[in-house]
């Protein structure tokens, strides 16, 4: 599904202010895979999926999306086949408009023109789609986004990700900003919407329970590199403790994250 090639992605060359995020990084992301991306701050995960999202483009290396080459491909022309959920709810969707207009645009995500036409059948559907939440959407198209809460536009902001038949999604920390109940909520639709779409999926989290929990393969980074890779049985015997071990083995030093060491 996605290829990266001995990438290196490095900030302010040349300067005093340099940054060398991603350090000659090789990934491939084969398709359903589930994969659960933990490390500090700083170690390079968001870098990595706006390296993989077209965000940023690479100082060095490859990027293959299904064999093709797409390492100077622009953000908006990998939106056609990538979904992105941000940690703020509030980025996923445009509060000024309602819940059917939201709907609409994403219902022609990729298509050269864009003609709202929300007649009953359109309606009818979302409503449906909505229903899947369980949390009374279906009720309130008409009502501007705006005047949800945190959850529910997130839960929004997954549906819509869904509907738009994305062939791969990333999520960074797409739950970190939601209360416990919501975010348990979310992260149950995640996952319900990942087995039913058959969705192959990158997933930044700082709780390391969580990678654990879930997917099919975890990725540890740290400065830029990946320094753990396991999937299979090798992951499902993973521990907190066992993770934090593993870090301390690889790197010779302590993990002195505080976010990551307190969930």
């Amino acid at each position: 599904m996605i290829e990266l090639k001995q990438v290196s992605k490095v900030f302010n060359p040349g300067t005093p202010n340099e940054n060398v995020a991603i350090r000659n990084l090789s990934l491939e992301v084969e398709r359903g895979e589930f994969i659960t991306v933990i490390g500090s701050n700083g170690s390079g995960k968001s870098t990595l999926f706006n390296l993989i999202g077209g965000t940023h483009q690479p100082t060095m290396g490859q990027i293959f999306a299904q064999g093709r080459d797409v390492t100077r491909e622009p953000e908006y022309k990998r939106s056609r086949y990538i979904g992105r959920i941000f940690q703020d709810p509030l980025l996923g969707t445009a509060g000024n408009m309602s819940l059917e207009h939201n709907m609409m645009i994403c219902s022609y995500k990729g298509m050269k023109q864009l003609k709202l036409n929300l007649n009953s059948r359109r309606r009818s559907y979302f409503r449906s789609q909505l229903a899947e939440l369980q949390m009374g959407l279906e009720d309130r198209l008409k009502d501007n986004v705006g005047l949800l809460s945190g959850g529910q536009r997130q839960a929004l902001t997954l549906l819509m990700m869904v509907l738009s038949r994305p062939e791969l999604i990333l999520l960074d920390e797409h739950t970190a900003a939601l209360d416990p109940h919501n975010a348990e909520r979310v992260m149950s639709l995640t996952t319900r919407f990942i087995e039913e779409h058959d969705l192959t999926t990158v997933m930044i989290t700082h709780n390391m329970h969580q990678a654990i929990k879930y997917g099919t393969r975890l990725i540890m980074m740290d400065a830029g590199e990946i320094i753990l890779d396991v999937s299979g049985k090798e992951k499902e015997e993973l521990t907190v403790n066992g993770l934090v071990e593993r870090f301390r083995r690889i790197r010779h030093q302590d993990l002195e994250d505080d976010e990551l060491l307190l969930t």
